[in-house]
């Protein structure tokens, strides 16, 4: 057998290690066979015993052998192996995974209704045999919030537009339908959404539950665009919840994580749709300080990016275009060819420094380099070293030349402005905070970047941008990282990010380490000092037991857990929507 062959010359090659390290050093002990054998020979039946004990030790050591080196296939990991049974990966094993490829999971319970009734089955089946079936949504929370082993629902095929009513600008949908569809579907009533996240593959019912936000010191986050929604619940059936309909549950609900019910409908509060105008510059702290509250209060949205290690702070703003005026007249001052340029000619000395891919010619294959985007090239170019802070810190250079190269104007819809290219697969902690009110913000957003940069910066943490700011008005849901009944409130999002741009399990493991590390030391230093919480989908549950239970009181202290708790206890009293990580941050108090 393989296995056996390769332990046994394992052995020979520690003896000869041993007798040569003997040999090097007097004092070192040989190992001598004739130490373990006694000098007077033994009975007869003595040797008759050992004989057989022998035998017995060398049918049970191959029998152990063949175990061992049994031909498993690769994909026979996912089940327990058996004594010479083959075990390959079952049929019915869905692997489930976020789309930073950060988590995943594999069940064999991943269910998809077309209908709110065949969801209420699902449901009602899943908790007379306290089966769980966690809500998921699309998959695009970083921490995989949705995620769990023991069974997922998804609302994928409940995706369409009940009813929209054009006069009061509302629409009613099935909450597995995507922002894009739901948007591209309402655009011919003259309505879109109030305000976007960064990307739009997000279903519905999961942007909501999880507090998701865009930009705008005037908007509030997603989930108070929800004006009354359906959920389907183990203990209660289906339930309609609004603000005049059980508002109690319903601000509770809002922003429920999928712990309270399955998002089935949800009716929305949308705007007119209108062309906005996306202003980008390059700008820097100093100036930045200067102009804050003016960009705040007189940007419909604006956000800063900041680069580490460098004073560029790249600033976009978008209000609606003016129908006297028209779009801008301005011309950009060079071409994405030449914005890219000196972020192609680091990338070719890169690849001389770390590869040597290079051809005959000294460069290396140019219609590759030509085809990358501005994030493509930056992945590409952080996977060659990616936690060499000096290398990082070049990159980051580059990255602000590109944007100062990109500065200009950009005419579109909301839903085609408002997006932004995050990257590739990336580690990211997102954290909220107050900031004042928009008529007298009060500069901590500011005062917490400055020192987040000292940070970076006394740490040699190898940083890469951006650090994306981003600003919004209150949220009435009470379990909202922005809860708060003054309407006049700001929030401001700081979030910090370590791409894994390349699939080596090693590096990878590396970065996350890293990652770890840097998210630790903002938590120490920033956290507390500001009253900034994670985002929903973003937060990570601690491995150390203390630091959960720090988490969990300092969570009490700030979101109602009691009494969504009591809420889960009443609604899903088996726990059938729940997971590990909802448990760990909200421990019923039976548990603690």
């Amino acid at each position: 057998m393989l296995r056996s062959f390769t332990s046994k010359r394992s052995l020979q090659s520690l003896l000869h290690h041993h007798h040569r390290r003997c040999r090097q050093n007097p004092q070192f002990p040989i190992f001598n066979p004739r130490l373990f054998s006694s000098s007077p020979g033994p009975p007869s039946s003595d040797a008759e015993l050992r004989k057989y004990i022998g035998y017995t030790l060398l049918v049970l050591g191959s029998a152990a052998a063949t175990y061992y080196s049994f031909p498993f296939s690769e994909n026979a990991r996912d089940k327990k192996a058996q004594l010479f049974r083959y075990a390959p990966l079952p049929d019915d094993l869905h692997t489930v995974s976020n789309w930073s490829g950060t988590h995943e999971v594999r069940t064999r319970t991943f269910l998809q209704p077309e209908s709110i009734e065949e969801l209420e089955g699902i449901v009602k089946e899943a908790n007379v045999r306290k089966h769980k079936i966690r809500p998921v949504g699309s998959g695009l929370s970083p921490n995989g919030i949705g995620l769990t082993r023991a069974g997922m629902v998804n609302l994928a095929l409940m995706d369409k537009v009940l009813s929209v009513d054009k006069e009061k600008k509302r629409v009613t949908v099935q909450a597995g339908i995507r922002v894009q569809q739901l948007v591209d579907e309402i655009k011919e009533f003259g309505i879109t959404l109030q305000n976007f996240a960064s990307i739009r593959e997000q279903q519905i019912g999961g942007i909501v539950q999880v507090g998701a936000h865009g930009t705008g010191a005037r908007l509030p986050p997603i989930d108070e665009q929800v004006i009354s929604m359906k959920l389907v619940t183990p203990a209660k059936g289906t339930i309609e919840i609004s603000k005049e309909k059980d508002p109690e549950l319903f601000y509770l609900a809002r922003c429920g994580l999928g712990g309270l019910g399955v998002v089935a409908e949800v009716t929305l509060q949308c705007v007119e749709r209108q062309e906005l105008v996306e202003h980008t510059f390059l700008s820097n702290m100093k100036d930045i300080k200067k102009n804050h509250k003016k960009f705040l209060s007189e940007n419909k949205h604006v956000k800063y990016l900041y680069i580490p290690y460098t004073d560029a702070v790249v600033v976009v703003t978008c209000n609606p275009m003016s129908k006297r005026k028209g779009p801008p007249k301005n011309k950009p001052k060079y071409t994405t060819e030449e914005a890219l340029q000196h972020v192609r000619d680091l990338y070719l000395e890169s690849l001389t420094k770390y590869r040597g891919q290079v051809t005959d010619s000294g460069s290396p294959d140019e219609p590759e380099i030509v085809e990358l985007s501005f994030t493509e090239l930056r992945d590409k170019l952080l996977a060659m070293d990616p936690l060499n802070k000096e290398h990082v810190i070049k990159v980051n250079k580059a990255e602000a030349e590109y944007w100062r190269k990109s500065e200009g104007y950009r005419v579109g819809w909301s839903d085609e402005i408002l997006g932004f290219d995050c990257g590739g697969h990336q580690w990211v902690s997102e954290t909220c905070f107050p900031a004042g009110t928009l008529s007298k913000p009060s500069m901590k957003d500011l005062e917490y970047i400055e020192e987040l940069m000292q940070l970076i910066e006394k740490e040699s943490v190898p940083a890469p941008a951006p650090i994306e700011q981003r600003w919004t008005a209150s949220s009435k849901s009470r379990m909202s990282p922005a809860y708060s009944l003054a309407d006049d409130d700001i929030f401001s999002w700081v979030g910090i990010i370590m791409y894994l741009p390349t699939m080596d399990t090693r590096q990878r493991r590396q970065i996350t380490e890293e990652f770890f590390h840097y998210r630790h030391m903002t938590q120490a230093q920033l956290w507390g000092h500001y009253s900034a919480f994670e985002h929903w989908a973003k937060i990570e549950v601690p491995k150390d037991k203390e630091e959960l239970a720090a988490l969990q009181a300092r969570l009490k202290k700030k979101f109602p857990v009691d009494s969504y708790n009591q809420a889960r206890k009443e609604l899903d009293p088996n726990r059938i929507l729940s997971n590990n990580m909802l448990e760990k941050l909200f421990p019923s108090s039976e548990a603690v």
